[in-house]
């Protein structure tokens, strides 16, 4: 997901993505400790898509 996509979200949405992306990180996690490797790119997608989200919510807190 873009930065501009996310900024265009509310507060309330962005935590509603973070926590969906939190449990799909889990999932990604246990499977590939299961030994299937397949979601390796879906893993660091999912990392950058939360740490935008994350400093969009720092930014918004600052104002």
């Amino acid at each position: 997901m873009t930065a501009e996509k996310l900024r265009e979200m509310d507060v309330v949405d962005l935590e509603k993505s973070l926590n969906e992306w939190d449990e799909q990180m889990h999932g990604l996690k246990f499977r590939m400790t299961l030994g299937q490797s397949e979601g390796l790119k879906k893993l660091r997608e999912l990392k950058k898509d939360r740490a935008r989200a994350l400093t969009i919510l720092q930014e918004r807190k600052k104002k």
